[in-house]
């Protein structure tokens, strides 16, 4: 990961930002070291098939997000196991992850009018939805002011239409995920694909794809990024020669250099 400033980052860990079913949902909190100003903000999302990992993953990306100016929240969400944590558990855990983010933004010296997303593979599906749809639950109260909307999403090796590219191993799974198969389950399948949500009114989108990546087809980018741009969306398209979690060090360096290019260029004022 290529330095920003040399000041080391202020982190925070298991910052608790709702209870579900009597568990806490957590995230880490990386702050710039000099931080008297509002800042804009970036929700990490990490990958592992909705199933795996957790907020740990994106340490890296969280330190030099805040050696850079921003103020990094590294979210965990529910994972789906043994028919529990259905979708669209995992959507409404980061919905409500920046609705907290906004809420709390004067604790944290957030500029609450501009979040950003990033994700990979899962949590690129996940960041995707952030920039195109309001809030799907609002039964609570106490974040019911605040919008889930980021204004700025970075899509790494994510999935875009689960509806296409499909084999009897992924149907099974997210037959599983989805609560039913296709022919059952329809609209689940179509609202958990992005491409289902494209309108001009979505926010600036960066879209990172593998030539190389066996897991998510490059199509599936080049699916959202065609979309997005017949709708008249702001898509930057960049394609690396690598495989579905970059290996190389350069493509990597390159991942952070555009990721905060891209994050100045739209949240900051």
């Amino acid at each position: 990961m290529p330095a920003g400033s040399s000041e080391t980052p202020d982190v925070q860990h298991d910052v608790p930002y709702g209870t579900i079913g009597g568990h806490s949902l957590l995230l880490d909190v990386y702050l710039p070291a000099e931080h008297s100003d509002l800042r804009p903000a970036v929700v990490l999302i990490h990958g592992g098939g909705w199933t795996s990992f957790d907020k740990s993953t994106m340490v890296g990306m969280g330190k030099f997000l805040a050696r850079s100016g921003f103020v990094a929240f590294s979210v965990d969400y529910r994972l789906f196991h043994d028919n529990e944590n259905l979708w669209p558990a995992q959507l409404d855990d980061v919905q409500r992850a920046v609705r907290w983010i906004r809420a709390n933004a004067a604790k944290y010296r957030v500029d609450a009018e501009h979040i950003g997303a990033f994700g990979h593979s899962a949590g690129a599906q996940l960041a995707a939805l952030l920039g195109m749809e309001e809030t799907r639950d609002n039964s609570d109260p106490g974040l019911a002011k605040y919008s889930s909307r980021v204004q700025a999403v970075v899509d790494v090796s994510g999935p875009s239409d689960f509806t296409v590219h499909r084999d009897a191993d992924g149907d099974a799974f997210l037959s599983s995920f989805f609560g039913g198969d296709y022919a059952h389950a329809e609209k689940a399948w179509q609202d958990a694909s992005p491409v289902f949500h494209v309108a001009k009114k979505v926010s600036p989108f960066l879209i990172v794809h593998g030539t190389k990546d066996s897991d998510v087809p490059i199509a599936q980018a080049q699916e959202l990024v065609d979309k997005l741009k017949q709708a008249g969306a702001s898509v930057n398209f960049v394609t690396v020669e690598d495989v579905h979690t970059f290996q190389t060090p350069e493509v990597k360096r390159q991942l952070a250099l555009d990721t905060r290019d891209f994050f100045m260029q739209y949240l900051s004022r």
